[in-house]
C-alpha cells in the first residue's frame, strides 16, 4: 500500500465518519440507509462518504472504506450501485460523491461506480493520477505533473481546470472545484454565489477540503481557514487550534486534533456533529 496521507475523517450530508488508529471506524448522524453501520469494519486506513447539497430530495448516503490491503468496502444507500465495489483491488485512495464511488489504483488509473448521468464516472481513460475528489455531479483528478483532470457536470464551469499547474491537492463540491498549489496558495473555479471560491488571499495552506458550498483550508500552524456558505456555522473555525486534518460536509465541518480528538461545527440536525467523545485508540 501507498505511504500517502490517508483521510481519517469524512463528512457528508447528514453523517460523519472517523478512522481510529486501530483501523476501526466510528460514525454518527443519520443512519436511514445504514451508512453508519461500519462498526464491524477492521483494517481500514481511509474513509469517504457520499456528500450532496441540501435539498428536499437529498439525504440518503453511503460510506466507503479502504482497507490496508487495497480492497474497498461500502455500506448504505445503493440505488445506483455506488456500493458495488467489492471486486476492486490495488486501490490506494477513495472518494465518494452523490450516488457514486471513485477509487484510485496504485498504477494511477481510476475506477468509478454509480450514477453517471452527467459523465461523472467517465474516468476510465485517466492515467498518472495521484489524487481524486468527487463532488455532487463532477469528479476531479490530480495528475503526477500537477495538472487537474475533470469530468461531469460543468454548469458553473467547475470543470474548467485545464490551465491549472503546480497543484498538489484537490477538492470538489456541489458546483465548485478547489486546488492547492505547491506554494501553499489556493485556486478555485465554479459557482461563487456563497463566496466559496474566495480563496485567492489564502497562504501557508497544507491541505484543503470542499463542502457543498463552503471551502476549508488547513494551515501549516494547525489553524483553519474557511469561506463560503455559513448558514449553520460550518465556517466558524477561527478558534480551532492544533488541527492535523479537516473534512467538509454539506453544512458541517470536522477537524482532527493532534491529540486524536475531533471537533465539529455546523448543522447538527441528525447528530452529525456529536463527536465530542471520539478519540483515537
Amino acid at each position: 500500500m501507498s505511504t500517502r496521507a490517508y483521510k481519517k475523517i469524512a463528512a457528508g450530508r447528514r453523517h460523519s465518519v472517523f478512522v481510529r488508529n486501530d483501523q476501526t471506524v466510528i460514525a454518527c448522524g443519520d443512519n436511514k440507509s445504514g451508512q453508519c453501520d461500519a462498526g464491524s469494519w477492521e483494517n481500514i486506513v481511509e474513509v469517504a462518504v457520499g456528500n450532496v447539497h441540501m435539498a428536499p430530495n437529498t439525504g440518503n448516503a453511503h460510506t466507503v472504506g479502504l482497507t490496508a490491503d487495497g480492497e474497498v468496502l461500502a455500506i448504505g444507500w445503493n440505488n445506483d450501485s455506488q456500493c458495488n465495489v467489492s471486486d476492486w483491488q490495488n486501490v490506494v485512495s477513495i472518494a465518494a460523491g452523490w450516488r457514486r464511488t471513485v477509487g484510485l489504483r496504485a498504477d494511477g488509473t481510476v475506477l468509478a461506480a454509480g450514477r453517471n448521468a452527467e459523465g461523472q464516472c467517465d474516468v476510465q481513460d485517466w492515467q498518472d493520477v495521484t489524487a481524486i475528489s468527487a463532488g455532487d455531479w463532477h469528479t476531479v483528478g490530480l495528475t503526477s505533473e500537477g495538472t487537474v483532470l475533470a469530468t461531469g457536470n460543468n454548469r458553473r464551469r467547475q470543470c474548467e481546470t485545464s490551465d491549472w499547474s503546480d497543484i498538489v491537492g484537490i477538492g470538489a463540491g456541489y458546483l465548485h472545484t478547489v486546488a492547492l498549489r505547491s506554494d501553499g496558495t489556493v485556486v478555485a473555479a465554479g459557482d461563487n454565489n456563497e463566496d466559496q471560491c474566495e480563496v485567492s488571499t489564502w497562504n501557508d495552506i497544507i491541505s484543503i477540503e470542499v463542502g457543498s458550498s463552503h471551502t476549508v483550508g488547513l494551515r501549516s500552524d494547525g489553524t483553519v481557514a474557511a469561506t463560503g456558505w455559513n448558514e449553520f456555522g460550518q465556517c466558524d473555525v477561527t478558534e480551532w487550534r492544533n488541527i492535523v486534518a479537516v473534512a467538509a460536509g454539506c453544512a458541517h465541518t470536522l477537524g482532527l486534533q493532534a491529540d486524536g480528538s475531533v471537533v465539529a461545527t455546523g448543522n447538527n440536525e441528525f447528530g452529525q456533529c456529536d463527536v465530542i467523545n471520539w478519540r483515537n485508540k
